[in-house]
């Protein structure tokens, strides 16, 4: 089988480890730079071109999408889609977890439990949407952040305002959260592949931090997952789409919340902690999935 990683960083722990893995089990694989890629649209005729020369006989593609480059590299997707090229996540489901307003709202007709969210664009509203979510402390999120970033916890109603009026400033599209204080900075990540959780990690916040992600210093440890967790987590992957995917759930004293949903999780820490070689079930999922097509 050949497959095609997109990544912008050949280097990076998770497209190495899907690189190495994929080769270890007799298969070609090409790491390709989205912002490389050209494509060519026509009735018939869709192509797509690297470096100038032309991609074919590829059988699979795995997304490795940044946030800076989810516009581009999920068209360069599409379009290894519509030439008949298998991927555990589509364009459109890749959109779908980005947008964290869209993923919510998604998630929240499922019927799946999750932190109060609310979403405002008006100044004059302000009040009346944080009176909507209720005390403070809340969480107040940038749209398309990533890793922890461009979240903020306003222990007080001025905080939050002050907090919102800076992003409104920045014309930055955000949300806002309660506040599940009871699960203390800590996490779960579930990792999804198919249709089942193969890992689980318990993060826990650095002292004086909220965020559990490692990339904030936090730390992490092997989590037992409740059936109703593991429930949670194929579920919200399985309404997004997504045949891969880190599904973050608080713990809470009304019962697991979902927090969110990322479409291109890092595996150095989830490996790492666990000792699961999450690389190998991916790369087996493809196996499966284009074998099937064929």
């Amino acid at each position: 089988m050949k497959i095609a990683i997109l990544s912008r960083n050949a280097r990076l722990y998770s497209t190495q480890r899907l690189v190495d893995v994929a080769r270890e089990r007799g298969h070609v694989v090409r790491v390709l730079d989205p912002l490389r890629c050209y494509v060519r649209i026509a009735p018939g005729n869709m192509s797509i071109r690297y470096k100038g020369k032309a991609l074919r006989g590829i059988d699979a593609v795995i997304p490795r999408i940044g946030v800076t480059s989810t516009f581009y590299g999920t068209a360069v997707l599409r379009q290894l889609e519509m030439m008949g090229v298998y991927t555990p996540n589509s364009s459109d489901a890749v959109l779908r977890a980005r947008d964290k307003l869209r993923c919510l709202q998604i998630l929240a007709a499922k019927g799946l439990d999750m932190p109060a969210t609310v979403f405002g664009d008006n100044p004059d509203d302000t009040a009346d949407v944080l009176a909507t979510l209720g005390e403070p402390p809340h969480v107040i999120k940038l749209n398309e952040g990533s890793q922890g970033t461009g979240v903020v916890l306003a222990e007080k109603r001025s905080a939050s305002q002050s907090v919102i009026e800076a992003f409104r400033g920045l014309y930055a599209n955000f949300l806002v959260q309660e506040f599940i204080a009871e699960a203390k900075g800590s996490d779960l990540r579930c990792f999804v592949v198919g249709k089942k959780v193969v890992a689980a990690m318990q993060r826990e916040a650095s002292p004086g931090e909220f965020r559990a992600n490692l990339h904030r210093g936090g730390s992490a440890s092997v989590a037992v997952l409740s059936a109703e967790e593991r429930r949670i987590a194929v579920q919200a992957a399985s309404a997004l789409g997504l045949g891969v995917a880190g599904v973050d759930i608080l713990r809470s004293n009304r019962g697991p919340l979902l927090l969110e949903v990322n479409a291109s999780p890092g595996l150095e820490g989830i490996e790492t902690v666990t000792g699961v070689d999450v690389s190998a079930e991916i790369v087996k999922l493809l196996e499966q999935n284009v074998g099937r097509a064929r």
